[in-house]
């Protein structure tokens, strides 16, 4: 596993900034944290290069009336590393997986599927969970409404307060 890059102040403010905006321009986000411009360019060249970031366009599930969100909570029938390497590229490859976690407790995995419409949905858990052959059960929940979905990380280990 690579080594984490090393962030100072400039770049946990950018990242924050990133986040809540990716389209802001290099101009406005260098005057907001005291930055040039092409500080700001060597700055996101080093993010992307070390894997910290990527861009891609969000899209408000909200503003797609035929978008389906269902959560499936998986529990594996043997545990070995193997098996889950083989379950997470599977969960890696599958393009309706927007989000798939490892769980401690009673669970192994929350996967969380986008979908096109309730029939959708449904082939889509049958062919990802009832025929792999290593999952002992899984619960699927069908999502009524989007409360909040959130992309936001934190990228400093303690909070800081800002005035």
């Amino acid at each position: 596993m690579a080594q984490p890059l090393l962030l100072d102040e400039f770049d946990h403010r950018l990242l924050e900034l990133l986040q809540r905006d990716a389209g802001t321009t290099l101009s406005a986000l260098g005057d907001t944290v005291g930055l040039s411009a092409s500080a700001v360019q060597r700055r996101l060249s080093r993010y992307r290069k070390h894997g910290l970031l990527r861009q891609v366009a969000v899209l408000d599930p909200v503003q797609l009336p035929h978008v389906v969100l269902a959560t499936v909570l998986v529990a594996m029938e043997r545990e070995t590393a193997k098996h889950h390497a083989g379950f997470q590229a599977r969960m890696r490859a599958a393009a309706e997986v927007q989000q798939c976690f490892t769980l401690a407790g009673e669970w192994d995995y929350l996967v969380i599927v986008a979908t096109t419409g309730v029939a959708h949905c449904r082939e889509v858990v049958d062919r990802l969970f009832l025929d792999e052959g290593n999952i002992k059960r899984y619960e699927t929940r069908m999502v009524f409404d989007v409360v909040k979905a959130g992309l936001q990380l934190p990228t400093r280990t303690t909070a800081k307060r800002r005035r």
